[in-house]
């Protein structure tokens, strides 16, 4: 139902009155209020009936800076201590709010500038506590009985102006149909003597007013000082409360880092490792005596060392030593298998690796207002939302996709293991790695055009390849497919939901990801977290990922459980932490996974378990007995001069480096992105435009056709037919989900460099 017309403010004597429209907050937006402004303060009410009893907020007009934004939408604001964002309904009612209120904050100044003399009788030095609280509540209240009484006076004097002023209205009435000249002296006698009363109520009401208004401004100041006094108070508490909270944390850090240290000093092994600690750990290499922090969740575990035993028979643990020491020593058994394997290529066939560029043209620094644009965008979809190349970064999100692959190392080790279980340990690694390349990337990037394309071949230097492709536009959809020699597949299908929700942005990955090993067939799956992006509008832009991952072997039934911890000021565990457990099919647990999603990851095999302690709401936290903790990913370092290149790594910055024979919708080929790369951000913004509309037009045109080819009804042709060129939409009998699968044919092609099936969509 649509708002009624507020009606058109009234004057009223020095009051100002009506509706307007004042901003809430970013979920409910603006609100109708009903403003009252009276004697240089401007206060707001829900209703006209609220008037009586509850006021919802006064600002005082003498220290505030009133500001037009546009035809309708105003700012008052008093410093930072109180800001409204109002609107009208009309630009004429808008500007009869802005007169009246520049008027009254004249008035308010002149007041204040007045009362200034007669209120710095205050006395210097504060008395104590208890005698200053006395003697402000006895003034406060004298005062308040004094200005009740002019009150009184004033409602009085209201009272007789009004029986007076009628009856010589009634006079003068009356006095106008006099006709004989007989009652005119009667007449003129009454009409003087009624005259007489009303300037005679009429100056005791202007005394009264007077008596009123002084009194008012000889405590105003002192009211405003006492006010003052009590915010600095408030926010002297809240810097408190922030000290204790860090000193707090610091002490819980120093505790648990106390209680490691007596039994690492027993092994003189440990004693020479040392090493500081890495956000707030005690040591990430004690040898007998790792610990991890409990998850706050009340589901969540405790790991303990495992008991000597388990230490010595290191023959039962079920070949976990030897695939550890199988991936410390993965480049010599890589070199030894090429030796030994027949089917291996020799070293004389080997090619010499391309080099591969190392920089991109900086980041130009370009000012641009981010609220005038984001406020339109308030709960809207930010994949239909026209943004300017100045938020982006010079990647397409078929790129960022690919950049999933910079530690492919991991499924590589992965296809080697012999457990699954094990195996499941650097699949759950690999899907927290593709997130350390988030930690400082705040640009967007380029949303694909409908049916563009993505190759990342790495062959000859890295044994995989991958292909990614813009499949649909609304939802926008990408489907992506990379295979290794060394035994793996890996294929994902996302979907982007995001909501701009004023202060931060949440983008939702919608889809999954599916991971194959030729040498066990296990078939693994999983989904992504969701990605926040907070000071959007004030502050430094940073992001935070959040969510829980659950990693499924659909063959075996083994389970690997990711919790991704969202960041709390407040929080004992360390920033961007990640835990995780891998279980079988029974529930078994065997491994624990423990680290940060932006530096590394561990993994520590699970000896014992038992129920421990209650936590937080009283359920029980599982007591995990582990062996030491063994690193099994860690962040690659960004290049020198990351932070002047959109912070991209090693492998972003080959992304868009122009190679010879790719498809002629591959992203390198889009114009718009190549020249911001450039740093032509102008042409760039224009360019985007053009492929924009562009895309909209051939849409408009298939959609066209389609309507035009169906035959009839029954057929049920979608008004957009659009089928992707490289991928097909299947249903996959394993994880029973549908998805494109890539159906073959674009690096035959890309061999024989025959595109013509290739659209035209730059």
């Amino acid at each position: 139902m649509s708002e009624p017309k507020p009606p058109t403010p009234t004057p009223s004597g020095d009051m100002y009155k009506g509706w307007l429209f004042k901003w809430t907050n970013y979920i409910k937006g603006y609100q109708r209020r009903w403003f009252v402004l009276s004697n240089g303060l401007l206060s707001y009410y829900r209703t006209q009936a609220e008037m009586g009893h509850t006021c919802r907020g006064t600002i005082n007009l003498a220290t505030a800076n009133i500001a037009v934004e546009d035809s309708c939408n105003f700012v008052i604001s008093n410093g930072g201590a109180q800001t409204y964002h109002l609107k009208a309904s009309t630009e004429v009612e808008r500007q009869r709010w802005i007169t009246a209120l520049e008027l009254a904050k004249a008035k308010a100044v002149h007041m204040q500038a007045e009362s200034d003399d007669s209120g710095d009788d205050c006395p210097a030095a504060p008395p104590s506590s208890e005698q200053s609280g006395g003697c402000r509540n006895l003034e406060i209240q004298s005062t308040l009985r004094t200005l009740g009484s002019k009150v009184e006076d004033l409602n009085t004097c209201n009272d007789l102006i009004i029986k007076h002023g009628s009856a010589l209205q009634r006079s003068l009435s009356e006095l106008e149909g006099i006709r004989v000249v007989g009652d005119m002296g009667e007449k003129m006698r009454q009409v003087t003597e009624r005259a007489t009363l009303f300037r005679i109520t009429s100056n005791a009401m202007i005394n009264a007013c007077r008596d009123f208004l002084s009194l008012a401004q000889n405590h105003s100041k002192r009211w405003q000082k006492a006010l003052q006094v009590e915010r600095d108070q408030r926010i002297r508490l809240e810097e408190t409360l922030e000290q204790l909270a860090k000193q707090h944390n610091h002490l819980e850090r120093a505790f648990r880092g106390a209680t490691v240290l007596p039994s690492s000093f027993s092994n003189p092994a440990l004693a020479n490792k040392g090493g500081a600690p890495v956000k707030g750990d005690a040591s990430d290499e004690d040898d007998d005596n790792e610990f991890f922090d409990a998850m706050e969740d009340p589901a969540g575990f405790i790991t303990v060392p495992a008991d000597p035993k388990y230490h010595r028979s290191g023959s039962n643990v079920s070949g976990l030593s030897s695939e550890i020491g199988m991936d410390d020593q993965s480049v010599n058994f890589d070199e030894q298998s090429m030796v030994s394997n027949p089917e291996s290529p020799q070293p004389l066939e080997l090619e010499p690796v391309r080099q591969r560029r190392t920089r991109i043209p900086d980041k130009p620094n370009y000012y641009l207002n981010l609220w005038s644009i984001m406020k339109n965008c308030i709960g809207k979809e930010l994949s239909k939302i026209p943004m300017p190349v100045n938020f982006n970064e010079p990647l397409s999100m078929l790129q960022r996709l690919s950049e999933d692959l910079e530690y492919y190392e991991l499924l590589d080790k992965a296809a080697k293991c012999q457990s699954s279980l094990e195996q499941m340990c650097y699949v759950a690694a690999f899907t927290v790695s593709s997130y350390s390349t988030t930690v400082h990337r705040t640009g967007k990037p380029f949303n694909p055009l409908l049916g563009e394309t993505f190759e990342l071949d790495r062959l000859k230097d890295c044994g995989y390849r991958s292909l990614c492709e813009q499949v649909s536009h609304h939802p926008p959809a990408a489907a992506h497919h990379a295979s290794s020699e060394k035994g793996w597949t890996l294929r994902q299908e996302i979907t982007l939901a995001s909501k701009f929700r004023g202060k931060y942005l949440s983008i939702m990955p919608l889809g999954s990801i599916q991971c194959l090993f030729d040498k066990s067939d296990n078939h693994y799956s999983w989904k992504k977290v969701t990605t926040t992006v907070h000071n959007i509008i004030v502050g430094k832009l940073w992001i935070d990922q959040s969510g829980e991952i659950d990693v499924v072997n659909h063959k075996t039934g083994d389970r690997c459980h990711l919790k991704f911890a969202p960041y709390s000021y407040f929080s004992r565990d360390v920033p961007r932490k990640v835990t995780g457990v891998v279980m079988d099919k029974e529930g078994k647990a065997h491994y624990v996974l423990s680290g940060t999603w932006d530096e590394k990851m561990e993994f520590s095999r699970i000896m014992q378990s038992s129920k421990g302690e209650n936590g937080t709401e009283g359920k029980q936290r599982t007591v995990y007995q582990t062996l030491k903790a063994k690193e099994i990913w860690r962040k690659n370092p960004l290049p020198e001069g990351a932070e002047n290149m959109y912070f991209f790594s090693s492998l972003a910055l080959t992304l868009n480096e122009p190679e010879e024979g790719v498809a002629p919708t591959d992203c390198r080929r889009r114009p718009d992105q190549r020249l911001m790369e450039d740093g032509r951000w102008d042409e760039a913004n224009a360019e985007k435009q053009r492929l924009e509309e562009k895309q909209r037009t051939v849409r408009r045109e298939r959609e066209r056709e389609a309507v035009k080819a169906a035959s009839s009804p029954e057929e049920g042709t979608h008004p957009d037919s659009y089928q992707a060129m490289w991928f097909e939409k299947l249903d996959d009998p394993v994880s029973g989900e549908t998805l494109h699968v890539y159906k073959g044919g674009y690096w035959e092609a890309k061999e024989q460099g025959s595109w013509d099936m290739c659209p035209e969509i730059f």
